[in-house]
């Protein structure tokens, strides 16, 4: 129902929202370093206050600044919604995948009463107060009012760029249309929930990754300065476009590569409605009875010598123009694939080429004391973490914009 929500015409009024948030940190790290502060994160942490702003601002229409205002309420609401006790927690895949009929059914009580009641407190009253005013805000509160009332429309923009990138899954018809079906509020609760996983942790997971890779790949890291450099130099006095970080070929490629060598989501899961006979006529025949849960081990594939050949190498030249045609599109599943895929895929890589534009641009992301090469996993059984955390230096740029 909510396909619509993601086309590129709805992206870009959004993207101002998220670039803001980039520009707004890259900003926050130039002061520190004026001021004579060493600039060492911890890039969970650091991209969790990232990913937790976006969706403060696109998702909720709250604007937050988590690096200035280290403990605001956004930021802790977030980290708490994401600490279930042991008892409670299960696979965040899993999580990704039910959620909208699990809080519907549940009225969201796997959470804390309390935080619950607040989480939903804040989007009634925000919804209530748009109403009496009659604000329209581009962002995902304005789109899930109209799902509310029934009145989300596919916007067809023939200006659309037909590629937003290679991981992007590519948009299934299914929910091109006018949706007059009302959605309960409890669904709408739910389906925040869901963005505020997505953009707070799994998105952070990928960007922490991506920041390590860079940081002990400085030849990549400098290349991707290079096509930063350039984009700087076209745009003149033009501030980035939704368009133009689109057409930015190899930042499409090293979060490609990121988001194969590194998939937050490691494993999908389809549940099997009817009775389907597999037969790879080479041998292998065999049914999937009705009522089976399927899994499909995404990190398994993204790391098979098989498929990716070196899986353990960061290397974005696979994804180059004159080699991603030899990619086994059945074998790079980041954001899933068909009408059941991820539909926030345009927003994440929204999120996170755009805090990577800024960063590379304004700061050679290097090494620090802290961290390990190679990294030491966290024993954890459905989520990438590393022992100790993940540390990473910014150092400045010469000539770098106030």
């Amino acid at each position: 129902a909510l396909s619509p929500a993601f086309t590129g015409s709805r992206m870009r009024p959004i993207f101002e929202l998220v670039t803001k948030c980039g520009r707004s940190m890259a900003t926050f790290f130039k002061e520190e370093a004026r001021a004579g502060r060493k600039l060492e994160y911890e890039m969970k942490d650091t991209f969790q206050r990232y990913g937790n702003d976006v969706i403060a601002t696109v998702a909720f229409g709250i604007e937050v600044d988590s690096m200035r205002d280290y403990n605001n309420e956004f930021f802790e609401m977030a980290t708490k919604m994401l600490s279930f006790s042991s008892w409670k927690m299960v696979p965040l895949m899993v999580i990704m995948r039910v959620l909208a009929a699990l809080g519907q059914k549940t009225n969201m009580d796997f959470m804390d009463s309390k935080l619950s009641d607040h989480f939903k407190k804040m989007i009634r009253d925000n919804m209530k107060q748009r109403e009496v005013n009659k604000i329209v805000r581009n962002d995902m509160i304005n789109i899930l009012m109209e799902v509310r009332n029934g009145s989300l429309k596919h916007q067809q923009d023939e200006q659309e760029t037909k590629d937003a990138g290679f991981a992007t899954v590519e948009e299934s018809n299914v929910g091109k249309t006018t949706h007059s079906r009302k959605w309960t509020d409890n669904k709408l609760f739910a389906q925040c929930f869901l963005f505020f996983i997505a953009g707070f942790d799994t998105a952070s997971t990928l960007m922490s990754f991506l920041a390590y890779e860079l940081s002990v790949n400085p030849e990549i890291q400098e290349r991707l300065h290079e096509e930063i450099r350039q984009t700087e130099d076209s745009l003149k006095t033009n501030p980035l476009s939704y368009e133009v970080l689109q057409k930015m070929q190899y930042l499409d490629q090293v979060v490609s590569e990121a988001l194969r060598k590194w998939s937050p989501n490691m494993q999908l899961d389809r549940y099997c409605r009817k009775d389907y006979l597999y037969d790879d006529n080479a041998g292998t025949r065999f049914v999937i009875e009705q009522g089976h849960m399927v899994v499909i081990p995404v990190i398994a594939m993204h790391h098979d010598p098989q498929y990716f050949p070196e899986p353990e190498r960061f290397d974005p030249e696979r994804f180059s123009e004159e080699n991603r045609s030899k990619i086994n599109t059945g074998a790079y599943l980041p954001f899933g694939v068909g009408p059941r895929n991820c539909i926030g895929s345009r927003l994440a890589l929204m999120e996170v080429k755009s805090i990577f534009y800024h960063l590379v641009r304004d700061f050679r992301l290097v090494l620090s004391e802290k961290t390990q090469v190679p990294l030491t996993m966290a024993k954890h059984p459905f989520a990438l973490l590393v022992e100790g955390g993940l540390w990473v230096e910014f150092k400045p740029r010469s000539g770098i914009n106030e």
